[in-house]
């Protein structure tokens, strides 16, 4: 494989396109020694097959707001890759996505279901819609019309959606709903269900506890652990807010959290209940923590995060929002390792320079597995028709993100001992897909 040669046709096949570029590029940096060492990989055009989605859905979604006015957004499905299961992956409402977010998100999921050792296949999808500062009705009537399009691409044995950025309960609601209208059928076709009406426990909570618990394990695995330890996080969502939580059970102390606008620095430690006040139930901003908590204190910048001395970072706010300047200070401030929380949140630059420092580096595909993972075990229970206890989800959840950490170490273990987590996540879901690709022929 000439590496250099296929990426700039797939620059030029897809222009515009940088994090879908980011993400396969860093896919084969992993793979290349693997992919080159067996022949069959190239003979089946393993690579310029499993680059290219399956299949990419837009659709226009026409709604009435509150006034009586219509507007009229784009939807998009991408249906990346079902070697190993049904096409699993979240939808995002969010007034910036584009073709290229969902195909590098769908592109990221493929290789996460793998890891999951769940039969799971990749994709993504969404809406430019943005769900803040509508009503109820609005986003009920957009999330109707949305999946009035929608339904005829997706069920439980083709494509399972589930939440992602601008998409949580109340919209999984009503899309499930007019899902079950149209079809007739009460079935799995959506994760992140209500509890009483097929959902898992542990759902919300899931990403960030298993980033917590594949973050133990690579301490375990350099012989310390969280107790003591001081943790900078980024981002105040779901995954922020249950790996803070996580943490502080296992003995660890929170010392920054952040939003759009800014972070704040609690060097007492975060107060939770605090923050799940102000973003849960008020949905307010991050900066309203120091009302209360006169010690901390706020920057409007964002990347002030990082600045704190701290023994863990887990960025779980967005995309490329930790760079390599950012990655510099973590280092001359001795932290130990970095796990992300969201997806792709370390820029190419910082993954390399991470790597170069030997410092614990564990990407998204791996650390952020957790959410999928229970949403895997979601669409289990809604098969068998029962509803495991939050203590049956939780211990699979560590099971799974027990069985990722020991697949990067598999596969990511260099000849001087250090475990390059980015190498072996990569290879571990590659592998996977790959030989499922070659044994299903040539589709």
């Amino acid at each position: 494989m000439d590496k250099t040669k296929f990426l700039n046709q797939l620059k030029k096949q897809t222009p515009n396109e940088d994090e879908f570029h980011q993400a396969v590029t860093e896919v084969l940096e992993s793979i290349e020694d693997v992919y080159n060492d067996n022949p069959k990989f190239e003979t089946n055009k393993i690579i310029e097959r499993i680059v290219m989605p399956d299949r990419i859905i837009m659709f226009r979604v026409p709604w009435m707001d509150d006034t009586g006015e219509i507007q009229v957004n784009q939807g998009y499905r991408i249906e990346f890759n079902s070697a190993i299961g049904p096409y699993k992956g979240g939808l995002r409402f969010h007034p910036d996505v584009s073709i290229g977010t969902f195909k590098f998100l769908g592109f990221e999921q493929v290789f996460k279901n793998a890891l999951t050792t769940l039969p799971m296949g990749g994709g993504k999808g969404g809406s430019n819609f943005d769900p803040k500062g509508k009503s109820d009705n609005e986003v009920m009537r957009f999330c109707q019309s949305f999946m009035t399009e929608l339904y005829r691409h997706v069920g439980p044995e083709t494509d399972v959606p589930a939440g992602d950025i601008g998409v949580g309960g109340r919209e999984i609601g009503f899309l499930f709903g007019q899902y079950k209208r149209i079809v007739n059928r009460f079935e799995g076709v959506l994760t992140g269900k209500g509890i009483n009406w097929g959902g898992s426990w542990i759902r919300k909570e899931a990403t960030g506890y298993g980033l917590v618990y594949i973050t133990q394990h690579w301490l375990t695995e350099h012989g310390t652990d969280l107790k003591g330890k001081r943790v900078a996080i980024s981002g105040s969502g779901n995954v922020a807010i249950y790996a803070a939580e996580k943490v502080m059970q296992l003995g660890g102390k929170v010392i920054t959290m952040s939003d759009s606008n800014g972070c704040i620095i609690d060097e007492e430690g975060i107060d939770l209940n605090l923050i799940k006040l102000i973003k849960e139930i008020e949905r307010g901003r991050i900066r309203e923590y120091i009302e209360t908590r006169y010690n901390a204190q706020y920057s409007k910048d964002r990347n002030d995060v990082w600045k704190v001395k701290c023994d863990v970072a887990l960025p779980c706010a967005t995309q490329n929002e930790l760079d390599v300047e950012s990655a510099k200070i973590l280092v001359s401030n001795g932290c130990l390792m970095v796990a992300e929380g969201a997806n792709m949140p370390v820029t190419a630059e910082a993954v390399h320079y991470l790597l170069h420092q030997k410092v614990g580096m564990i990407p998204g595909k791996a650390a952020n597995a957790g959410g999928v993972a229970v949403s895997g075990l979601e669409m289990t229970q809604n098969s068998m028709k029962l509803q495991w206890t939050p203590k049956e989800v939780d211990d699979r959840l560590y099971h799974i993100m027990s069985e990722i950490h020991d697949a990067c170490v598999k596969y990511g273990k260099r000849e001087d001992g250090y475990v390059d987590y980015v190498k072996g996540a990569n290879v571990a879901g590659f592998l996977k897909v790959a030989n499922a690709m070659i044994d299903q022929g040539l589709i």
